[in-house]
């Protein structure tokens, strides 16, 4: 699951800010945590090759080592690994954010369902039920087939049957279809549209508005399923990633003869100081490292790492909210009222002067909302200069165009 800090940071203008996401978790989602491995050998590496070249080598060997340290400190830098990291960490991110835009969620859909099938007897509350049931049995199966978090849970369809996703009928459907090869994660998103049709013919929808939007959401929730299994079976491509991965490594080894101190006696250029400890090769190691696993981490955000989404918990969230605004009952609905400080429209003003009685709340204690229509006052006509119906040329008889269809491409 992603580290949640934000909300500890959230003012970050103070003196030494920083320091609360530095301290927000030592360990966990932290980067020390991915980077001390390499850091380690890093360390042991370098320290091990400074205590031979001060104690073990004789004059001979020693000047022999100080050519290939010189020689490795000017040549390292020709690897372009800024270059080649950034736009390997941005495209990775990139495609982390776009994963995360294509999760699919289920409530909108609730709240169609619930506004279009309003009907509070056991027909239509199953109706409504059954229908968020196949779109969180679409999203299980699909976060099934890219999650290894979630096929450890939820391994067949018959797991899906006793997490109450499916019943014993669709799992008998379901497992005849999966017997022929075939993609059996977007079955119960057209038994869903197909339940949506057959309220809409036996009047459990009550306009065909509300079964168009319905259909709709339907249709996008698959859609966001699919991208999400898109992005699953089509990876960065293979080369990009070894790339980065040599050029990082490749700096590393280089910095490890790279950075050592040699003897300021011999007045080597850019060796004046002689210390034991590459402060700063070490800094700079741990940016570059630290930020190509950043990139490795977000790179399959499908699995149990610290920056990996959870799917299990989000599961768990799309069934409780489903149930809680699938089916919501009219006695549950607060009633309306005028809102204090919110002054009436007078009756002398102008827009209630038109041709046509305008409404108005009428303030009331009671738990129904009432309307009462403003009595219209006599006016001049809105448009004087237009014709009476007598004189208009249809009236006296003139032939009606008939427009052409227009068709309409959804």
């Amino acid at each position: 699951m992603v580290v949640q800090y934000t909300h500890k940071v959230a003012s970050g203008s103070g003196f030494l800010a920083f320091l609360t996401i530095l301290k927000r978790s030592v360990w966990r989602g932290s980067v020390y945590k991915v980077v001390w491995p390499d850091m380690l050998i890093y360390l042991v590496l370098y320290f091990t090759i400074s205590f031979v070249y001060r104690f073990a080598l004789d004059k001979e060997g020693r000047t022999s080592f100080e050519m290939l340290v010189i020689h490795c400190a000017r040549f390292r830098n020709l690897i372009p690994v800024s270059f080649v990291l950034g736009f390997y960490v941005s495209l990775v991110v990139s495609r982390w954010w776009d994963i995360y835009q294509c999760f699919p969620w289920p409530d909108n859909l609730a709240c169609l369902v619930s506004t279009h099938i309003p009907d509070l007897s056991e027909t239509g509350r199953a109706i409504r039920s059954t229908i968020m049931r196949y779109i969180n049995a679409t999203i299980a199966m699909t976060f099934t087939d890219i999650s290894p978090v979630v096929k450890k849970q939820m391994k067949s369809l018959r797991d899906l049957v006793e997490e109450e996703y499916l019943t014993e009928e669709e799992h008998e459907i379901l497992t005849r279809l999966k017997n022929t090869k075939q993609q059996v994660t977007y079955v119960p998103v057209l038994w869903a549209c197909r339940l949506v049709e057959k309220a809409r013919e036996q009047g459990y929808v009550t306009t065909g508005h509300g079964y168009r939007e319905m259909v709709r959401e339907i249709l996008l929730v698959r859609g966001k399923c699919g991208s999400l299994m898109g992005y699953d079976s089509n990876n960065i491509p293979l080369v990009y990633a070894q790339v980065v991965s040599i050029a990082v490594y490749s700096y590393f080894m280089f910095s490890v003869l790279g950075e050592q101190f040699l003897d300021p006696t011999k007045n080597y250029r850019d060796h004046n100081i002689d210390l034991y400890v590459p402060f700063f090769g070490i800094l700079q190691l741990f940016f570059y490292l630290g930020w190509m696993k950043v990139a490795e981490a977000l790179l399959n955000p499908f699995g149990s790492d610290d920056h990996d989404f959870d799917f299990l918990r989000l599961l768990e969230r799309h069934r409780k909210l489903c149930a809680l605004l699938g089916d919501p009952r009219h006695s549950d609905l607060p009633s309306c009222v005028h809102q204090p400080g919110t002054p009436y429209l007078p009756q002398s003003s102008k827009a209630s002067q038109g041709s046509y009685p305008s409404l108005s709340f009428k303030p009331s204690n009671s738990s129904q909302l009432s309307y009462v229509p403003m009595p219209s006052q006599p006016s001049k006509p809105a448009y004087p200069s237009l014709q009476p119906l007598e004189s208009h040329p249809l009236k006296q008889g003139a032939p009606l165009a008939t427009p052409e269809p227009v068709c309409n491409s959804h």
